[in-house]
């Protein structure tokens, strides 16, 4: 199973930077200001042939007291508690300091295996370093560089002599997959041999060639291991922290009064209802002009990197700051990006006429989110718990929406019943007809429609359509993503008397009257 470590130490001696090189991806923020990470960040990760769960902790403060420092230092102590293995580092060309010493006498009261290292030992210069880092008296120290993948050798070495062999020949053994690797196509797999705008190809034989698909064919239902990621996102200190401790009944993320203390997405997983969710905290969104600092920027591009690879996105707005611009182009986002949507109104303790407040701020999402075409509104508050259980639920039937598949037949009996009641408008004084239509993938459901003069459909019937296809088949909080198709017209090719190709012969059709 895979070895569970910590890596720890001071601020600024490059845990960050290791933790990046073990994952094999740049995944926490790096930067030369001290104190950039300040919660625990988890991933996977390998050293060599050794398979890994990576902790990423906050340098190590004494203070005591109320301030962020001594929530910091928390966070450290429980990702010791919690680890089987602490890797700690000090920076080699600075040598050990008291912080050190102070942080080697409380590793060793932990009672975990511990693995010493100096980083930024390349060259000579962090000679010296590694060989101060004796005094610790936490046994020979490894020199290695995070930063150029120097010395990786030498802590595979030291972390199989710390752990024993029995040890650590079980963190070698991989644990079997819990998955079927046996999946259906996807309808837009089973579709990708047809070019639905090849215009040679008639309307009949481009229905006929998707029906052969098989796109009513539903995929094998995905196992219930596989994880809804889940992202919170929203403004800074908007509640987004606070809302992740209280699901998961622990302190398990920083929270105070400060505004931008999540600067990492911070990854847990967590079990509801028997099924399995990664929640994924992010920093705080703020408006582009007022982000100065190189750190805010890092945090914001991983912010919207987390968004753009999670499944439902929860937008947590602060019941009296709720619907404000930078809330409305978050939410723009992340439909943009296909991803379903939640609206979460924190806070909701502190709102005075609960009744009052909750229908003017559905009447704001209808009017100022109508691309977000009906999302759940959930009224909550982290601090008390007040309603955090009916989250969870919304979330759940929205990704069931995000996921969904309509039959063609319903979805043609649909159309039919839709182009009846409101047919497009013409163009130019000739119809558009709307011929037949086809879901082509799910994640979000994609729908291609194929009719006559489809290049010249008004961008207000598609809203029409989607909007009328949305309430139908109950898909809301959604985005829907429509593709209009041409079918080729049989008589685009007569004109001034032009012979259209039929039959055999030099001409291949019918002589006219005129011979």
């Amino acid at each position: 199973m895979p070895l569970k470590l910590a890596i720890v130490g001071r601020p600024n001696v490059g845990k960050s930077t290791l933790f990046n090189r073990l994952v094999g991806k740049k995944i926490a923020l790096v930067d030369d200001q001290p104190g950039v990470t300040r919660d625990r960040k988890q991933a996977e990760g390998y050293l060599a042939s050794l398979p890994l769960i990576l902790i990423d902790t906050a340098g190590y403060e004494t203070s005591y007291d109320d301030s962020l420092e001594s929530r910091m230092r928390q966070q450290t102590e429980a990702a010791i508690a919690e680890a089987e293995l602490a890797l700690f580092l000090i920076d080699a060309r600075v040598g050990v300091t008291p912080e050190d010493e102070n942080f080697a006498a409380l590793l060793r009261k932990a009672n975990i295996p511990i693995v010493l290292a100096a980083n930024k030992a390349e060259g000579k210069q962090g000679t010296v370093g590694v060989m101060d880092a004796w005094s610790l008296g936490l046994g020979e120290p490894v020199g290695l560089s995070a930063e150029h993948g120097e010395g990786m050798a030498e802590l595979y070495e030291a972390i199989r002599q710390a752990l024993g062999e029995e040890a650590f020949e079980l963190a070698l053994q991989e644990a079997e997959p819990d998955y079927d690797p046996r999946a259906a196509e996807d309808i837009i797999e089973k579709l990708s041999h047809i070019d639905i705008d090849d215009l040679s190809v008639s309307d009949d034989d481009l229905v006929a060639a998707i029906e052969a698909a098989d796109v009513d064919v539903a995929p094998e239902p995905p196992k219930d291991d596989k994880p809804i990621k889940l992202a919170i996102v929203g403004r800074p200190n908007a509640g987004k922290s606070t809302l992740i401790n209280q699901l998961l009944q622990s302190d398990r993320l920083l929270t105070g009064p400060e505004a931008g203390i999540t600067r990492d997405s911070i990854s847990i997983d967590w079990e509801w209802e028997g099924r399995r969710i990664r929640l994924v905290d992010t920093a705080g969104l703020r408006r582009r002009s007022k982000v100065q600092e190189r750190l805010e920027r890092m945090s914001t591009g991983e912010t919207i990197r987390s968004l753009k690879y999670a499944d439902i996105i929860a937008l947590v707005m602060d019941a009296h700051e709720a619907m404000e611009k930078q809330d409305l182009l978050i939410a723009d986002l992340a439909l943009r990006e296909g991803r379903g949507v939640v609206l979460v109104i924190s806070k909701w303790d502190t709102v005075k006429k609960p009744d009052e407040a909750a229908k003017h701020i559905r009447d704001l999402a209808n009017r100022l989110m109508p691309n977000a075409g009906g999302a759940p509104v959930v009224f909550l508050s982290g601090l008390t718990g007040r309603h955090t259980d009916k989250l969870m639920p919304a979330v759940a039937k929205v990704y069931q929406d995000w996921t969904a598949r309509v039959k063609t037949g319903d979805l043609n009996r649909w159309l039919r019943h839709t182009v009846e009641r409101h047919p497009p408008p013409s163009v130019q004084g000739k119809r558009i007809k709307p011929r037949y239509m086809a879901q082509m993938k799910a994640r979000p459901p994609t729908f291609v429609l194929i009719a006559s003069r489809g290049d010249q459909m008004p961008e207000t019937y598609k809203r029409y359509l989607i909007n009328n296809l949305r309430d139908a088949f109950d898909m809301h909080g959604v985005p829907i993503r429509l593709f209009v198709r041409q079918g080729k017209n049989p008589y685009a090719d007569k004109a001034d008397g032009a012979r259209k190709p039929h039959g055999k012969g030099p001409y291949k059709g019918k002589p006219n009257k005129k011979g």
